[in-house]
């Protein structure tokens, strides 16, 4: 007989609040910086910055890179968003 077999499996179900994670605010200073879907979210303070990548991590948890675009921390996308230069 296979052992593989003979394993029994556990069907116990796990609530949805044991699975998610709770995850700290980053921003832990006065006065908190703007959240990540505020209108300002750029102007929050960097928490990890790497120019020769090409991306920051805000304290509100935006990743901003170099090209202006950004990600959210719900991994909403905020396409580039650079000023037009005249020609």
């Amino acid at each position: 007989m296979n052992s593989a077999s003979s394993r029994k499996t556990d069907t116990t179900a796990i609530a949805p609040s044991m699975t998610e994670r709770k995850i700290p605010p980053m921003c832990q200073h006065q006065p908190s910086c703007p959240t990540a879907h505020s209108t300002d979210r750029e102007s929050a303070r960097l928490m990890a910055h790497h120019p020769e990548q090409g991306w920051s991590l805000l304290c509100n948890g935006v990743l901003l890179f170099e090209d202006t675009g950004e990600l959210l921390p719900d991994g909403q996308i905020i396409a580039p968003h650079r000023a037009m230069t005249a020609v």
